[in-house]
């Protein structure tokens, strides 16, 4: 492992937990969600449009408010952040688990994700506040590896509470999750910003700031790349529910495990992922994997052409998408911050906000046109895996950093 920084005295251990347990919380507030939507929708007599806007909603402010905690963090401090997004968070999983009706859990569910922002963003950038950006694309590996664990145990998790209660159980379990890393942070972690900036919530300095991020070509390369990846997931996340069960006939517990399925895919590719920089580099991994997504999509897309309809024909040649995944996300989140080493926050912010901006966009295009047939999950993951794979063979080798 990379050595740490010298301005902390966190082990690495406690490191790579913090970001595992931070990251992790943008999958475990989806995932063990998932398998309860379908009946959620129909308790609350919710159309699967309003269903899937409990999910957009709470992207669209994960990635809004990340512009809003960046600046903050790069000012005061990625912990005084950390704090309050965390305690905000608790709040609004115990008020979503007991929301009467679907417009009150889409409030919950919003500032679920506003708060959400805060844990994610400063995962991110606290990687680039102690390591040196190629260090850094392993060390991210590590905490998404923990990602993937988290993972592969919330569908499942998800699909039992649900079965076994309802879904109201499944919302509360992020409570729980959402304390235990407020805990930690309270208890463990020390402040990593190196220096903090007294102008960071200065406009001009914002303007500055923002501009120089958005100028930077590494910065563009890397963030397309993470944002492609990041909106064919989502198409997944935000269809896989409603096709799995309702068009394919799965129990919420087999899709609970359905969902493991891929989030150990994934857990292998940030495995992958390591050992494909020690040995390749950035740009070659990145290659690689493009190379593994579009393939997955592309044999996906020619079986449901062929009439192939069942699950094996999806779930077989997304695990290839899956452990594409697992080596972009590492690759392109790290990358992105890395040109920014004293204003990783708001570099980590504003690759955020765009990537959920289009997770959003993919959202509401799959409210209005999912038919009740496996179209519109196959053929969405295809138009962003070709996007995923341009932008790994073309932006990520010219402008990717080696």
């Amino acid at each position: 492992m990379p050595s740490r920084s010298a301005l902390t005295s966190m082990p690495p251990a406690l490191i790579v937990l913090t970001l595992a347990l931070l990251l992790g919380i943008q999958p475990i507030t989806t995932d063990l969600y998932l398998p309860a939507l379908p009946g959620l929708a129909h308790e609350l007599g919710a159309s699967m449009a309003q269903a899937q806007l409990t999910l957009t909603a709470l992207l669209l402010a994960f990635g809004i408010s990340q512009l809003v905690w960046g600046p903050l963090s790069d000012r005061f401090g990625r912990r005084p952040i950390l704090l309050l997004g965390m305690a905000a968070y608790v709040v609004a999983s115990v008020g979503g688990a007991f929301s009467p009706s679907m417009d009150t859990l889409i409030v919950w569910r919003t500032l679920q994700g506003a708060a959400m922002g805060a844990a994610v963003m400063c995962a991110r950038a606290i990687v680039r506040d102690l390591y040196a950006p190629a260090q850094g694309a392993s060390v991210m590996s590590k905490g998404l590896s923990g990602l993937g664990v988290i993972a592969c145990l919330s569908a499942p998790l998800g699909g039992l509470l649900t079965a076994w209660f309802s879904w109201h159980a499944a919302l509360l379990a992020l409570s729980v999750f959402g304390a235990v890393c407020l805990g930690l942070i309270a208890l463990r972690f020390e402040e990593t910003v190196p220096r903090k900036n007294p102008k960071a919530l200065q406009l001009a300095t914002l303007a500055r700031t923002w501009l120089g991020i958005v100028r930077n070509p590494t910065f563009l390369a890397f963030t397309a790349l993470t944002t492609f990846a990041y909106s064919g997931l989502f198409t997944f996340l935000a269809s896989s529910s409603f096709v799995f069960i309702r068009v394919l006939g799965l129990s919420t517990t087999q899709y609970g495990l359905v969902m493991f399925a891929n989030s150990f895919i994934y857990l292998l590719g940030t495995f992958l992922c390591r050992r494909l920089l020690v040995r390749l580099g950035v740009r070659r991994a990145v290659a690689i994997a493009g190379a593994l997504s579009l393939s997955g999509a592309a044999t996906m897309a020619a079986l449901s052409l062929a009439g192939v309809q069942s699950v094996w024909a999806i779930e077989l040649p997304f695990a290839l998408f899956m452990l594409g995944h697992g080596i972009h996300n590492p690759c392109g989140q790290s990358g992105a911050v890395g040109p920014f080493p004293q204003a990783a926050g708001a570099a980590s912010a504003l690759n955020g906000f765009i990537a959920m901006v289009s997770a959003f966009a993919t959202g509401q295009w799959l409210g209005t046109h999912m038919d009740g047939t496996t179209g519109p999950l196959i053929f969405g993951i295809l138009f962003w895996s070709v996007l995923i794979a341009l932008s790994a063979w073309t932006l990520v080798q010219r402008y990717g950093r080696p």
